[in-house]
This record gives structure tokens, sequence and C-alpha cells, in this order.
């Protein structure tokens, strides 16, 4: 399913990364697929596994970051 997620979804780093992007993570928004969720990976690991988050929690999860 990861290497399915790498290709189909346009993946988005936070502003905050460091310029070489290396200790970063991804995440991809898929509700506009059959998946309807958000994609969340670890950038080294581009091909490894993806966590998949309803739409709902991960904006609960945003919501609860320091300075929003």
């Amino acid at each position: 399913m990861a290497s399915e997620l790498a290709d189909a979804a346009d993946w988005y780093k936070s502003s905050y990364s460091t310029g070489s992007g290396n200790n970063c993570v991804e995440t991809a928004d898929l509700t506009h697929t059959d998946h309807r969720a958000v994609a969340v990976r670890d950038s080294k690991r581009a091909n490894g596994p993806a966590l998949l988050v309803s739409p709902t929690s991960w904006a609960y999860f945003i919501d609860g970051l320091p300075g929003r």
C-alpha cells in the first residue's frame, strides 16, 4: 500500500522542515480518494509505511498544536 500511496499522492512537508528535508514528517490529503484519509509518513522512508488518519482525527491533532 505504501508504494500505491506514494504514486497517487501529493506529499507535503512542514514549512518548519530543515533545508536538507531528511528529518521530516510528510502528509498527503487522500480525502478525495477511496482511502478518505490523511496519510502521514517519514520522509526518510518515502516507500515505507504510511499512517492513515481520519480527517476528523487529523483536524483535532492540528487544532491541539501549540501556537494554533
